[in-house]
Formats: structure tokens, C-alpha cells, sequence
């Protein structure tokens, strides 16, 4: 069964194009993302599905009901969660709760088995105000907000920006949790890791998909050999690297270099020997498994070559 379904959304911010011709199925109980970098046109594409922004152009649905048509019966079974910390920060932990709790006519202790798992966390800092809570403790808080009144759906737009490395991680296992209990989850970041947590994504860019599929299938699509080049400078040999003959696409990672050829010709003795020449040290090239950070690069390279040659 279908929970989203969208069919060539367009939408413009005056000459800016921030979605062109979006379209995409979601499953009913299925954690669906959306990976891709800062302006890509995720917090728009999420703005329109929870019925807060109109599309210039195009069609959605959620869980049968329109966007348009339907948004006030629809606003009743979605929980969002917004980029921005957007809770009251002068309200207390339990207060903010309770207060979204009534708007939607129900109380904590209705559906306090929905959130338990995550609420348990915050609970001793109740009395806390919301704008003395750590990064972590506040996406816990936003999060319980949002699934307070038992959503159908849930929307959450970039919710492990700016936390910690293992607030990331419990978050998403309080997503997973989620997931089983039926609630169809869609998801954005621009985290490429997170993606491999979902059960399919979505590879957004400039306002447009440029692939859907399950994170496995993703990198299995993935058909150029991939090397992680390290020297004693990294700065010098991405640059050495874009003057080497048989390069395709070189791109920083950490402390290395991922480096695809132009074709099977490669030989490492050939690019060891070239930026020995060019006085770098300590050189090691290996063959590497791609990551969907890998495949989302490659399909960029693949965009920008593209429009090139139609302009």
C-alpha cells in the first residue's frame, strides 16, 4: 500500500528553483530518506507534504488525502519535525509536551507507550526549561512533541543536525523502534551514513531526484573501480590527482582521496609513479568498497557532465 505518493512537484522562490519536477512513492511502515546536501530542496519537498507551503505545480497525497484539498483533516494524523528547534524554549520539558498533547485533544498518559522509550530519557530533566537542553535532549523532545497524538505519518526534516555522534546514533534506533510500530516514517539529511539506515532513499540535488532505490542496491549499481589514494599532503594531491591523464573523479574523504579512472587501463604503479614525480611521499592506493557517499558523487559528476554537453 502507498502512504505518499507525489507527482511532479515544482517549486520556485523567484528565480530560484527549489523543486523541478519531483516525483516519488512511499510505502505504508516504510523509513524512507532523503539524502542530499544543504539546498537540495528537502525542507521544501517537506514543507509541501505537511501542508504548510503550496507547490507552484504538481500533486500529493498522504495516506489518500491531498496536500491542498485535504490539509486540515491531514495536519491530524502527521507528526513533523522542522529543522529548527521550533518547541517553546520558555517552557518546560513536560509543559511543552502537554501542551502539544492538548491541541491535539489527547494527554500524555494516552499515548505515553508511543513515546516511552524516548520520553524516559528526558524525563528527569521535566522541570528543565526547553532552551537549557543539550542538542541531543531537545531532538528527544521535539520527537516525543511530534508523536504525541499517534501520528500515521511522521516528517522528520534533518533531525540529527548539529547533535553528537551517539545522540545520532540513539535517535535513529528510536526510529527503527518507530518503524515496527506501523508509523511510515520519511526522513531527510545530509548525512550520507544515515543513509544505509533506511529501507530506500532518495538522492536529491539542485531540486531533483537523481536516484531511488534501497541504500544495498544503491551501491551495487555502483560499476567503476574505486580507489582511497593517501599522501603526505592531501591539499597538493587532489590537485595532482585532476592533472593525472587517466583520472575521472577525484574527491576528498577524511584523509584520503577517492579516486575513480577513465577506464580498466588503470594501473597503480602509473598513478604511484606520477605523483612520486610530483614529490609526494608515503603514497598508498588501494581498492576500496564504494558508500552510498560514493554513488551520490558519482551521480553528480554524471548530472554536471550532462548539462554541460546540453548547453
Amino acid at each position: 500500500m502507498i502512504s505518499i505518493r507525489a507527482e511532479h512537484l515544482y517549486k520556485n522562490y523567484g528565480d530560484v528553483q527549489a523543486l523541478d519536477d519531483i516525483s516519488f512513492e512511499v510505502g505504508k511502515g516504510e523509513l524512507f530518506g532523503f539524502i542530499g546536501p544543504d539546498g537540495a530542496g528537502k525542507t521544501t519537498l517537506f514543507r509541501i507534504l505537511t501542508t504548510l507551503i503550496l507547490m507552484d505545480k504538481g500533486q500529493a497525497t498522504v495516506e489518500g488525502l491531498d496536500v491542498v484539498k485535504d490539509y486540515r483533516e491531514l495536519r491530524s494524523i502527521l507528526g513533523y519535525m522542522p529543522g529548527r528547534f521550533s518547541l517553546y524554549q520558555d517552557l518546560t520539558v513536560e509543559e511543552n509536551l502537554q501542551f502539544f498533547a492538548s491541541i491535539f485533544g489527547t494527554t500524555i498518559e494516552a499515548n505515553y507507550e508511543l513515546i516511552r522509550d524516548i520520553y524516559v530519557q528526558i524525563e528527569p530533566f521535566k522541570k528543565r526549561l526547553a532552551g537549557k537542553l543539550s542538542g541531543g535532549m531537545k531532538q528527544k523532545l521535539a520527537l516525543s512533541c511530534a508523536l504525541i497524538h499517534k501520528p500515521v505519518v511522521l516528517v522528520l526534516d534533518e533531525p540529527t543536525t548539529g547533535v553528537d555522534a551517539v545522540s545520532r546514533t540513539e535517535f535513529w534506533d528510536m526510529l527503527k523502534k518507530l518503524k515496527t510500530d506501523g508509523i511510515t516514517i520519511i526522513v531527510s539529511t545530509p548525512y550520507m551514513d544515515e543513509a544505509e539506515l533506511c529501507d530506500r532513499v532518495a538522492l536529491i540535488q539542485h531540486g531533483q531526484i537523481m536516484k531511488i532505490a534501497r541504500p544495498d542496491q544503491i551501491i551495487e549499481d555502483y560499476r567503476k573501480k574505486l580507489y582511497a589514494v593517501k599522501t603526505n599532503n592531501t591539499y597538493q594531491l587532489i590537485q595532482d590527482l585532476k592533472q593525472f591523464p587517466g583520472t575521472n573523479t577525484a574527491f576528498p574523504f577524511g584523509q584520503s582521496v577517492h579516486f575513480t579512472p577513465i577506464d580498466d587501463s588503470f594501473k597503480i604503479n602509473n598513478l604511484s609513479a606520477f605523483l612520486s614525480q610530483r614529490s609526494h611521499q608515503n603514497i598508498n592506493v588501494q581498492k576500496i568498497k564504494p558508500s552510498v557517499e560514493d554513488c551520490f558523487m558519482e551521480l553528480m559528476a554524471k548530472e554536471s557532465v550532462n548539462k554541460r554537453q546540453e548547453s
